[in-house]
Formats: C-alpha cells, sequence, structure tokens
C-alpha cells in the first residue's frame, strides 16, 4: 500500500491491536476474512464504503447495521476503522481486512507457540504445489465448487499441518483474490514471519543443511541485518554446490551454478 494507504493502515492497525487482545484470535480471523470477502463480491458496497466523500461516521453506520450480531465485537470494530479510513484504491479496504486476518491467525499461532510450525507448514505447501501440476490445477480451477476445495485440503492437510496453517491455505485457495497461489503463500508467509519481526530468507541448497549449519547461517544473517531471521531451506539437486539465499529481493548466491553464470555474464561484457 502507498501513500494514503499506508497511513490508514497504521490507524487500522492500531484499533485492530486495541480490540484483538481479549478476542477469541482463530473466530477474529475467519470474521476479517468473511468481511474482506463479502467485499469482494459486493462491488457496489465496496465502492460504497470506501467513498471519501462519504462521512465515515454514515459508512461505519451501514457496516455496523450489515453485520451487527453476524460477527464478534473485535473484527466489527476493525471493520468499521477500516471503512472510516480514507484509501488511494478501493480495493484496498478488502486487503487490509484480509492482512489483518493473517495477523489474528499468527497472533493465535504464537500464543499457542506454533508460529514456527505455521511459517514452515505454508513454505512446504507451497513447494508441494509446485512440484504437484496436477495438484495446483485443482487447487486453481476458478470453475471447482468451494466447498470441494475445502474437503481436498481438509483430505491433504487436516491433523498433519497446525490449524492456524490449514485456515490460512484454504482462504488463499477459496479466495485467491486475483493472486497466484504462489503469491499468495508467499504474501501470507511474509505477513506471518512479521509477528515476531523477522525477515524471511529461503534457502536453495544441493542438500539437506544440517541443524548447526542452519544455526551457524541465521546468526550470520541475524548480524548482518540486524534482525531476526527465519530459514526456509529449499533442496534443488540443480544447484550442484554451495547455496543460495533470498531475502525479499536481494540474493546471496554462493552456488556453483551461480558462479558460472556470473562468469557467462562477465564474459558476454
Amino acid at each position: 500500500m502507498r501513500g494514503l494507504s499506508r497511513a490508514s493502515l497504521v490507524e487500522v492497525e492500531e484499533r485492530f491491536n486495541s480490540v484483538a487482545g481479549s478476542a477469541d484470535l482463530g473466530a477474529l480471523s475467519d470474521e476479517l476474512f468473511a468481511i474482506a470477502d463479502l467485499l469482494d463480491r459486493e462491488h457496489g458496497l465496496r465502492r460504497a464504503l470506501s467513498d471519501p466523500a462519504r462521512p465515515a461516521e454514515q459508512k461505519a453506520g451501514v457496516l455496523r447495521s450489515l453485520l451487527q450480531g453476524k460477527v464478534g465485537e473485535a473484527a466489527l470494530a476493525t471493520a468499521e476503522a477500516a471503512v472510516s479510513a480514507r484509501w488511494s484504491r478501493t480495493g484496498d479496504l478488502a486487503d487490509v481486512l484480509e492482512r489483518l486476518g493473517v495477523v489474528a491467525a499468527a497472533a493465535e499461532a504464537e500464543s499457542q507457540r506454533r508460529l514456527d510450525d505455521v511459517e514452515d507448514e505454508i513454505f512446504r505447501f507451497g513447494r508441494i504445489v509446485a512440484a504437484n501440476p496436477d495438484l495446483r490445477r485443482a487447487l486453481a480451477d476458478a470453475s471447482a465448487p468451494e466447498e470441494g476445495k475445502r474437503a481436498l485440503l481438509r483430505g491433504l492437510l487436516e491433523g498433519k499441518v497446525a490449524p492456524t496453517s490449514l485456515r490460512l491455505i484454504t482462504q488463499l485457495v477459496v479466495h485467491p483474490r486475483g493472486r497466484s497461489l504462489e503469491a499468495g503463500l508467499e504474501e501470507v508467509g511474509r505477513l506471518v514471519a512479521q509477528q515476531r519481526q523477522r525477515l524471511v530468507a529461503v534457502v536453495r541448497s544441493a542438500v539437506e543443511l544440517t541443524d548447526a549449519q542452519k544455526q551457524r547461517l541465521t546468526a550470520w544473517l541475524r548480524a548482518s541485518y540486524g534482525r531476526d531471521v527465519h530459514l526456509n531451506v529449499e533442496v534443488d539437486k540443480r544447484v550442484l554446490g554451495g547455496f543460495s539465499v533470498r531475502i525479499g529481493d536481494e540474493i546471496i548466491d554462493t552456488t556453483i551454478v551461480g558462479r558460472i553464470e556470473e562468469v557467462r555474464r562477465r564474459l558476454a561484457g
């Protein structure tokens, strides 16, 4: 988000933080997702509730009349703050509610001491989807019924991953909101990591790193970036030797393949 929306996001986050502490975080996450999905479906409602020419009190009143008794007070208060704010584009209104739904889910996982599990499971699910084109097509099929996708995900993941992981993955699959599944998983992984203000480093290596190697790499990255870092390690036989680390748009490449590509670029002038 940029400009006006970025400032509004801060305001809505402050309201969210003030009400989330006493809420059932799992229910709050589901309710914020449901409100975001409602605004995505009802274009006229979204335009009316994000119209900067309408008084904030009027927009909050319309929202409360629609949702009171259907969602908890924490979700309602957060959504009222969102519709009372001003946004650079109408889509940002639903975006911020979905974003805070992810934050609520991540906070629940942290309270259960399962935040690391959730980060790892979301990353691993992305790798599974990337390696299985049939599964990816089934999950990305816009014509497939939502309940069918939910049932497929329950069969694949229920009891095998944290409930928060299943909640977040299901939201991304059933309501992609214009994103590819890969982009959605990456975005959610970044938001989950921010729950403890950590960077996410995607490590590609020809072999699985030992625990000692992971600890040394984590310590080095923490010292380099001045922030905690969560490692997502991907074994890739094409690497040949060494490893690469991607943090955001920055890549640290020590692989043999990377060195060969660098030589080729230098020779090509």
